[in-house]
């Protein structure tokens, strides 16, 4: 009987410390805090990225095969996903408010992809401005020919500031030419976008 009891009272001690002090998630960005309202049917916690080398498009093992089929619509790439819900790019600004980072499923058209092996691609935004489409932990790659496409993006949106370096490789992966290079010379503020899966739309 003593014994049943201290295990029980372990057990609720146990439990009394995971409820006071939970781990704290390993995220790019800053998680929706909690009991912060889910947008668009998501509330869970940001996902593991790409650490800076895989961001800036730097070959390793382990990477997708560079070899993807032409664009078609109804193609998806990483998580399976259906435009069923997705908010158009314009709705963005609402969906993120005031905070650093909100998971929802967006739909606009891709104006560049990375000419590289297809690793990030970009979507333009109400102010129009690019926001940068990169794919969750590297694990796919979207086709070169992607630009010009209406797609439909899955996870989460977030403010960064941008290095100078990176937005230089951004550049040339997107094929600029090296004055256009040349001429980026300071960090930036963008909106970045982790996706966990991709879909052509059109």
């Amino acid at each position: 009987m003593k014994f049943l009891i201290s295990f029980a009272v372990v057990l609720v001690l146990i439990l009394a410390y995971f409820r006071l002090f939970p781990s704290a998630p390993i995220n790019p960005v800053l998680p929706v805090p909690q009991g912060q309202e889910e947008v668009n049917g998501h509330n869970a916690d940001v996902p593991k990225g790409a650490n800076e080398d895989e961001e800036a498009g730097e070959e390793g093992e382990g990477h997708p095969s560079t070899s993807i089929a032409p664009a078609t619509p109804g193609q998806t790439y990483g998580a399976a996903i259906s435009p069923d819900g997705a908010l158009p790019m314009t709705a963005l600004p609402t969906a993120l408010g005031t905070r650093d980072s909100a998971q929802v499923k967006l739909t606009g058209k891709a104006s560049a992809v990375c000419q590289a092996k297809g690793c990030w691609m970009t979507l333009p935004t109400a102010d129009g401005k690019e926001m940068r489409v990169r794919f969750k932990d590297y694990a796919f790659f979207v086709p070169k020919d992607l630009s010009g496409h209406d797609v439909v993006v899955s996870g989460w949106a977030y403010r960064s500031t941008v290095p100078k370096a990176e937005l230089q490789h951004y550049a040339k992966d997107a094929g600029k030419s090296d004055q256009e290079v040349a001429a980026i010379t300071q960090d930036e503020q963008q909106l970045t976008f982790l996706a966990d899966g991709v879909r052509v739309v059109n």
